[in-house]
This record gives structure tokens, sequence and C-alpha cells, in this order.
């Protein structure tokens, strides 16, 4: 299953933009970066509260501990696009397809996997079955509440910070001239 992607139109930002055309590509990237790591920061906190609310206490494992915002490097190399993810530390984990992982022949018998312990929160690779649930076990959703749609505070904080980074580089900019 592959997620959505969530795509906002923003209006009433021509102050913004104005400033926008004031700087260079760079700080623009930069500035941007910076408020869109804030703006992902909010979605973070929240995911962590949802998560901890049905988290188990009585495991050493804590999902909450292992939720991240990272940047989306491969998205902006691809197409220029800022981008950041919240997300499982370890939560995607991939099998190799070494020696080891193969299951020829082992039917039924136990084999090693790629699992890692060295998270903060533990080795939290089962946190999609209580995202989506499964055919034994109701879902209790972590990530799904927290965007339904456009969010007005996340949109703000991107706002509000991206004016401040902009406002920031254009003092630089007209001290670096004079």
């Amino acid at each position: 299953m592959m997620a959505d992607e969530i795509v906002i139109n923003l209006t009433g930002l021509d102050p913004l933009i104005g400033k926008m055309r004031a700087v260079s590509d760079v700080t623009r990237n930069k500035a941007g970066r910076h408020a869109l790591r804030q703006a992902a920061n909010v979605l973070r906190d929240r995911a962590r509260r949802s998560a901890s609310r049905v988290d188990n206490p009585m495991t050493r494992e804590a999902i909450f501990k292992n939720i991240v915002a990272s940047w989306g490097s491969v998205t902006f190399k691809r197409t220029g696009n800022l981008a950041f993810r919240v997300g499982v530390m370890g939560g995607a984990r991939q099998y190799a397809k070494t020696k080891e992982n193969v299951r020829r022949g082992r039917a039924g018998k136990t084999y090693k996997t790629a699992g890692d312990n060295g998270n903060p929160g533990g080795d939290t690779w089962y946190w999609r079955f209580l995202e989506f649930g499964t055919q034994h076990a109701a879902a209790k959703p972590i990530f799904r509440p927290i965007i339904n749609g456009p969010d007005a505070a996340v949109i703000n904080v991107f706002a509000a910070e991206f004016e401040r980074a902009l406002d920031r580089a254009i003092q630089r900019a007209s001290r670096g001239a004079a």
C-alpha cells in the first residue's frame, strides 16, 4: 500500500512571496528546510503522544521513542522539492537477500532477520500492526489521526518560521552589502 501525498495550497501569503523574491534560491531552500523541519516536528510530537497512548508499558520497546522527523533527501535529489518524513526508526526494515534470510527449505523453521535493538525505543518493527491492525487484532492508529487534511497549526508554524528565517536572511544580505 502506497501512502498518498498530501498537497496543500496556501493563499494570502503575498508579503511572504515578496520577501522570497528578494533572496537567492540557496537562502530560500535553507529557510524553507528550517521552517519545514519545525512544522514536521509538530506532527512528530503529536505522533509521539498518540504512540505513547497505545504502547504497551509491559514491554521494553517504546514506539514513541523511535518516532522521528527526517529529511527527505531522495525527494530533494529527484525533484528539488523540500520534504520531511515523519515515521518510526527501524519501522520499515528491509530483508536483504543474504544466505541467512532466504527461506529455501526452511518452512516452519527460524531464520535470521535484521532487527535493530540499537534504536532509542528498541526494535519496534511491529508498529504497523498497531497502525493498520491484523486479522486477529483491531487497528489502534498512531499516524492516521494526526493528519486529517490541511492542518492550520502546522501551516501557521511553517509560515511563521519561514517568514522569520527570510527576515534574518534579508538583514544579513543588507549588512553584507553595506
